[in-house]
């Protein structure tokens, strides 16, 4: 029973961003800030030193992908700490 709940509530979907969040879920967005621009930052250097060049493109793809993940992130934060009107 509890394993069917665990499913159903990993399948729903929030409609929208809560509008406070947490100490906890933010400090999580932070880690995955830092985890993101850490493994891009890391891909940049390896790839940097890297003689073959099919592996130099793949690490930078990669480096990318977390260039990208962090943009993304970054937007969606900046998007919900825009001020709202508060409702008459």
């Amino acid at each position: 029973m509890q394993q069917q709940n665990l499913t159903q509530n990993q399948s729903m979907a929030m409609p929208q961003p809560p509008q406070v969040i947490s100490t906890k879920d933010s400090m999580y967005l932070t880690d995955m800030l830092s985890w993101n621009l850490l493994a891009m930052k890391k891909a940049h250097f390896f790839a940097r030193q890297c003689q073959d060049q099919e592996i130099m493109s793949a690490i930078e793809r990669a480096g990318q992908m977390h260039q990208r993940h962090y943009g993304i992130i970054m937007s969606h934060l900046q998007n919900n700490n825009q001020p709202t009107q508060p409702m008459q």
